[in-house]
């Protein structure tokens, strides 16, 4: 079947694959958050993006191939609900942003910074600080050899724009300011983008003309 990512809470996973990186895209309650596994299809080594809620829907995913590590987008309680039982059950690695990594109830045991690299067997992912959403939100880039960029951008890009700044205007702008330079400028049209919440941005282009408008408007 034809991969949409477009799911939904109790619905089954969507998976694809980008070159030999296998992503399985689901959704856990109560808060409608998706959370990404991750398999390089060469090595079997397995991530996940967000341990979020729903832990045996989690476990059911990863299977009996083990759990390299749990990358933590960022430090909002509805993105790690299901951390502590998954990591028990897995014995995985932590991963979450320095300054967010504090406020994740489970120890984080490597704190990552813009540029740092992130492997899934033979695959590496590139590290991306995103400030604005929380100070240690961290956006998560895998370039396909051989085909586009998967963006993964925890609550700090959706389509139709950035993450909820709680009105804190310094916070909307530097958020706006880091998708601008970090996202947008960087990565070409095609790039496809996979949020903490709903369904993906097919084609990073086609939000390009809005950034003026997210602007204006303030969220």
């Amino acid at each position: 079947m034809t991969y949409t990512g477009e799911v939904e809470v109790g619905g089954p996973a969507d998976v694809q694959d980008a070159g030999v990186l296998q992503i399985t895209k689901v959704a856990v309650g109560p808060m409608s958050n998706n959370a990404y596994l991750l398999k390089c299809v060469v090595t079997g080594e397995q991530a996940l993006i967000d341990a979020a809620n729903e832990a045996d829907t989690l476990l059911a995913l990863i299977g009996d191939d083990g759990l390299a590590r749990v990358v933590t987008t960022h430090q909002h309680g509805d993105h790690w609900q299901a951390l502590a039982e998954v990591v028990d059950a897995t014995g995985a690695e932590t991963v979450a942003g320095e300054d967010d990594a504090d406020e994740i109830p489970v120890p984080t045991t490597t704190r990552v910074n813009s540029g740092a690299r992130i492997r899934v067997g033979s695959c590496e992912l590139e590290v991306i600080g995103i400030v604005g959403h929380t100070p240690g939100s961290i956006a998560l880039a895998y370039d396909d050899p051989d085909g586009i960029v998967h963006l993964f951008t925890g609550d700090s890009l959706f389509p139709g724009g950035v993450g909820n700044t709680f009105g804190d205007a310094d916070a909307f702008a530097s958020l706006i300011n880091d998708v601008e330079s970090k996202i947008f400028r960087r990565f070409d049209d095609d790039t496809r983008v996979y949020p903490g919440h709903g369904n993906d941005l097919v084609r990073l282009g086609d939000e390009r003309g809005n950034l003026a408008e997210w602007r204006e408007r303030g969220w």
